[in-house]
């Protein structure tokens, strides 16, 4: 799960054409968590510092109970950001 928000942070700062640097010192973090966030492989991250990052970058986090199968609405958005991200690399 830290790996699918990871990647979605990174993919959004790199189409914003933020640097890691640059998000990093705007938040108040090293350059290192950054980068261990988006890669999925930070120890431990409080959710306050989540949300600085998904904040500055325009995103938001949703709950549901585990298990659930995801709604229309949320495979639509799925979808739809999939599009745009293959419409990104052409």
């Amino acid at each position: 799960m830290l790996f699918d928000i990871g990647d979605e942070i990174r993919l959004e700062r790199k189409r914003r054409k933020i640097s890691q640097t640059t998000m990093s010192r705007d938040l108040g973090m090293s350059q290192s968590t950054i980068s261990q966030i988006e890669t999925g492989v930070v120890q431990e991250i409080g959710i306050r510092k989540l949300i600085r990052i998904m904040e500055y970058l325009g995103l938001e986090l949703r709950v549901r109970p585990a298990g659930a199968p995801p709604t229309l609405e949320e495979l639509r958005e799925d979808d739809m950001q999939h599009n745009q991200r293959l419409s990104r690399r052409r």
